[in-house]
């Protein structure tokens, strides 16, 4: 993607493939922050009909959406692959994925409501009760530009908001689909507006706008720390989704092999740009040497290319921009005196000559204040650190900003629940890669990697609603012997 001119000097957003810049996808008039006051008003009017509409209904709209997308799932992911790059695989994984969060939060409208409780007076009926907060902005990444908004979007619409949905420049039609598909599904007028922009724009004029009430976001710690600071500095309700530097501890009575296989995928499915991706292998010195081979072995074998030629297994970067970063943190780690075991370099040359490739690039001799194992790259970079312990390995973990996903390859059930209990980040996985998450069960991190909640399952509808308390005195006569 990238910002041009048109010939009337107008700007213009060109939506380009990563792994083919000449394939050219659609060019897309930015959005300014007039368009974000027109929606604004838009889904103020069209909320209260949709809060109105019962919740088992909302919910169908929902299912409906996600029948709609598993019909369409081939073109789905193939969009997906072409304008984001992942692998035809990865892309329908990823389809796959959003319509499962559609699917299980279309059942959250028959399960939406609050808790009742014994009064401590008599004839005195007490309980609580969820109500959706009003207009409400959602702010997507450009890594999963289909999981992401269903994982944000249906939680809200269920509860009975009207949504804004700023996508990522570099991704945008993925997102119109979604909400394509959500109109046909039955979604009212106005319930659900895309709004594609710069965020300077777009995204600042959401997050400031007094009628959001409140604001979801994924994306970088250093904008994400902003778009907390501005909607929580005038109430708003905010979630941020953040970075992640996740580690993968391997102790030696671990399946080598097994643990080899899952720091590979973690580190160079999706081609790293994912916030779950494994970037640190933290490898008992008994091990160490073996896990690294097998590792590198499975780094050599990966067939880099256009993600919807059969047999590629690993695409490209998103853009220019991400190329330059992935290739400065490689030089860095030179400096840094990592010994380079695989990768580093760019391929431009053959069929990647027109695309954003990177080798998948794996390190050793990585100590644990090197740079390019304290910061987040996203891409194909994995740091190899060697410790002589779990509690070692602990204090490497934790010792990072970042507390988002991690995971330990081990047989012995003591160490494994130490390394669980003590291990600083939100998630945590037991002989399987960092990467992954369902539909049932909360998303999200600690200290840099996350703030204000968690995403997915119940406590991402929770985000979306307000509780309200209620005290029925079904007498009028209780409250007389009330002696708070």
């Amino acid at each position: 993607m990238s910002t041009t001119q048109d010939a009337r000097g107008a700007r213009v957003i060109v939506d380009t493939n990563p792994a083919d810049t000449t394939d050219v996808l659609a060019e897309l008039a930015p959005q300014t922050r007039g368009d974000v006051e027109r929606a604004v008003e838009r889904a103020k009017r069209a909320y209260p009909g949709w809060r109105a509409t019962p919740p088992p209904e909302r919910g169908r709209v929902l299912a409906r959406a996600a029948a709609l997308a598993r019909e369409r799932l081939d073109d789905l992911a193939r969009l997906l692959t072409r304008e984001e790059g992942k692998i035809l695989s990865e892309a329908r994984g990823e389809v796959l994925k959003g319509i499962n969060l559609l699917e299980w939060y279309s059942g959250e409208g028959f399960r939406l409501g609050g808790r009742t409780r014994p009064s401590e007076m008599p004839t005195t009926l007490l309980w609580s009760m969820r109500q959706p907060l009003g207009v409400v902005a959602v702010i997507t990444p450009w890594n999963f530009p289909w999981a992401e908004p269903a994982w944000k979007v249906a939680p809200a619409l269920v509860a009975g908001n009207a949504v804004l949905l700023k996508p990522a420049s570099l991704t945008p039609l993925v997102a119109q689909r979604f909400v394509e598909i959500l109109a046909e599904a039955g979604l009212p007028d106005g319930v659900l507006t895309v709004l594609v922009g710069a965020g300077g724009d777009v995204g600042t004029a959401l997050v400031d706008h007094p009628e959001v009430r409140a604001v979801s976001f994924t994306g970088s710690c250093d904008v994400g720390g902003g778009v907390y600071a501005r909607a929580a500095g005038r109430l708003a309700k905010v979630t941020c989704e953040m970075g992640g530097k996740n580690a993968v501890v391997v102790m030696p009575d671990a399946d080598l092999d097994l643990a080899a296989a899952g720091i590979a995928q973690g580190a160079f499915g999706s081609t790293g740009q994912r916030c779950t991706a494994t970037s640190l292998g933290v490898l008992h010195r008994d091990v160490a040497v073996r896990v690294g081979d097998l590792v590198v072995d499975r780094a050599r074998a990966l067939r880099i290319g256009n993600g919807l030629e059969d047999g590629v297994t690993m695409g490209p970067l998103v853009d220019g921009g991400q190329l330059r970063t992935v290739l400065g943190y490689i030089e860095r780690g030179r400096h840094e005196g990592a010994r380079l075991l695989t990768g580093g370099h760019r391929l431009d040359d053959g069929p990647c000559a027109r695309g954003f490739f990177v080798e998948p690039t794996v390190f050793g001799d990585v100590g644990p204040s090197h740079r390019i194992a304290q910061e987040e790259i996203f891409g194909p970079v994995l740091s190899l650190v060697e410790v002589r312990s779990l509690e070692e390995a602990l204090e490497v973990v934790n010792g990072l900003r970042y507390g988002l996903t991690s995971s330990i390859y081990a047989g012995d059930a003591n160490t494994i629940m130490r390394f669980v209990d003590d291990v600083e980040t939100g998630m945590v996985h037991v002989n399987s890669p960092t990467v992954g998450g369902e539909a049932q069960i909360p998303f999200g991190g600690v200290k840099w990697s996350g703030v204000g909640g968690r995403e997915m399952a119940e406590e991402g509808l929770e985000f979306f609603t307000e509780l309200k308390s209620v005290f029925f005195d079904y007498t009028g006569r209780a409250r007389a012997t009330n002696i708070y």
